[in-house]
Order: structure tokens, then sequence, then C-alpha cells
């Protein structure tokens, strides 16, 4: 990684987006890339993505337009092509940031980056294989009616269902990645969060109803619930972080 002089803060406008260019030009080339390999293997990656669904007995799935296969498989191609770009556009993302940061930023990022990533991971991981089965099974075959009726799905709505999902609990989830910050830069502290307990289950509660990808009282509640569980859990780590700021003050 070439990294630029801490001066460069005061280098050429020109320089900084010769820099810029680079970054947007080596992750557009890395996306290509991984595009194309997703591409190759874009049906396996459906037929995986699509295991919800296919799990279902009497649920299939159907085209409506003849260009909806050709755009489903261009959909999977660009979102696998972006999760195996990951790598690179982490990388060069970071080597433009990081030079330019002070020695604190630095390790604020380097608290923040990392977590995030795991946390996202896990939102996602926990929205595909917890939320969207019960979710879909939910919505498509337990909400019956007086009028029966075959459940028929295509695979575009799918798509940008499962997608609309995994980005809003990946986005939940990094809840405890903000509420630490805060308590670390001293904005909040462990002990207001747990007084305003109350408080923040009716703001999780509200938030989830305008966030959540569906309207369905499942989906919301098991959002809200997994809200409050992380704001519990960065309570009980924000004692940690406190307890840390404390020893290194007295230390100093």
């Amino acid at each position: 990684m070439r990294r630029r002089k801490r001066e460069d803060v005061n280098m050429p406008l020109m320089e900084h987006i010769q820099d810029l260019r680079k970054v947007l030009v080596v992750s557009a080339y890395a996306i290509a890339l991984g595009s194309v390999l997703g591409w190759v293997f874009s049906g396996k990656v459906f037929a995986y993505l699509a295991s919800p669904i296919l799990a279902l007995t009497g649920v299939s799935f159907i085209t409506t337009t003849p260009m909806e296969p050709m755009m489903v498989k261009l959909k999977v191609s660009i979102v696998t092509g972006v999760v195996l770009a990951l790598p690179v556009l982490l990388w060069q993302i970071w080597s433009f940031v990081l030079p330019a940061l002070k020695q604190t930023e630095r390790k604020y990022l380097y608290m923040i980056m990392p977590s995030s990533l795991i946390l996202f991971a896990l939102g996602a991981a926990f929205s595909f294989f917890f939320v969207i089965p019960i979710g879909t099974k939910f919505l498509l075959l337990s909400v019956g009616g007086a009028v029966q009726s075959t459940p028929l799905v295509t695979q575009s709505s799918y798509l940008s269902f499962l997608i609309t999902f995994i980005l809003t609990f990946g986005l939940v989830f990094q809840l405890p990645v903000v509420l630490l910050l805060l308590i670390r830069i001293g904005v909040l502290s462990p002990n207001t969060l747990a007084k305003k307990r109350k408080w923040a289950f009716f703001i999780i509660i509200a938030l989830t109803m305008l966030i959540a990808p569906t309207p369905d009282m499942l989906t919301q509640a098991l959002m809200a619930g997994s809200m409050y569980l992380l704001y519990e859990i960065s309570i009980w780590l924000g004692y940690l972080v406190v307890r840390k700021r404390e020893k290194a003050l007295n230390a100093s």
C-alpha cells in the first residue's frame, strides 16, 4: 500500500482527486472481475439464496417477463461481485483515508471498522438463516383466508425482498458500534443507557415500525427483539469501555 505522508493534508487538490480516481478505478475493476465470476456461478448462488423459498412446500418461482431471468442473473452477478471485491474495496478506502488521519482518529477507525463489518455480517446471517425462513413461511403459508390461493413468487421480487432484509438487519446490527463510540467519546454513559431502558424500548418499537422491511408483526417483533438485545449488550460493553478509559486516565 502506497502511504501518503502526513503532510499530504496540504497537498494540491488535483493530487487528492488523482488518488481518489485511482481508488475508484481499482474498485470498479475489482467489482467487474468479481461480477464476471459471479455470472459464472450465479445459478448456484441464486439457488442457495432461494433455499428459504425452495424449502417451502407448495411455493414455486415463476417468471412474468421475458427479461426477468436475465435481469435476476445480472443482479446476482453484481451482488456476488461486490461481495468478492469487498477486501479490495476496503483496502482501497483504507489506503486513501488512513494516511490523512491523526493518531487518535486512527485509533477510533481501527476499533470501528472491524467491529462494524463483523456486526454487519452477523446481522446479515441472522436475517438469512433465521428471520427470512420464518418470515417467508409466515407470510406465504400461515396467513390464510376464506379464499385459498397458490403462492407464486417471482425471482426478481424475492431477490429484492432478500437484499432489503439483509441490508436492513445488517444496518440494525450497527447499534452497538454507534452506542459504544458515543460512550467512548463521553457523549453517553452506560448508566444513562441503563436508566433510559423504558424509553429505549419504546423508541426501538417506533423505529422498527418505520424501517422494518415488511409490515407484519412477526418481522417487526424479531427486529425489535434483536435491537433491544443489542442495546442491552451495548450497556454491559459500555461499562467495560468506561472502566478501561478510567484505568488509562489513572495510569497517565
